[in-house]
């Protein structure tokens, strides 16, 4: 008597099965997500911020004024060579703060939504300044 071996394994419905309930888990996974990734970008720019306002007042505070517009951010990195020329300058950054769009924050003194100071904000995901998307950080 010759007995026929069972075969062990899966079979394709099984292994369809787990890979749909797989991908369901991610997709699910990926959903939820989404707006975390959202939250800690507008996190991320009002921490920015926070810093460069920090080293904009220290900037002010050695100077007794704050870059200019076309200054800007770029005069916590090297020492700006119009004027108002600063007369203890220090670097305050190595590089120009960028927000989490890899852009630069948008500065502009004296501001337009702040008329008696500087505006400081992210252009944010469409990367266009002056949109219903921009971050300031509030």
């Amino acid at each position: 008597m010759t007995m026929k071996r069972k075969q062990q394994g899966f079979t394709l419905l099984e292994i369809m099965l787990v890979v749909t309930i797989i991908a369901l888990l991610l997709g699910t996974a990926i959903y939820k997500l989404a707006g975390n990734v959202e939250y800690a970008r507008h996190t991320r720019v009002q921490a920015d911020i926070q810093g460069i306002t920090t080293q904009l007042k220290l900037y002010e505070s050695m100077n007794g004024f704050y870059p200019t517009t076309d200054q800007g951010l770029r005069a916590l990195v090297s020492q700006p060579d119009s004027d108002p020329r600063p007369t203890r300058w220090y670097q305050l950054y190595k590089d120009v703060p960028k927000d989490p769009w890899q852009n630069e924050y948008i500065y502009r003194n004296p501001g337009q939504k702040n008329p008696s100071g500087y505006d400081l904000y992210s252009a944010g995901p469409d990367r266009k300044a002056d949109t219903a998307d921009d971050d300031w950080g509030e």
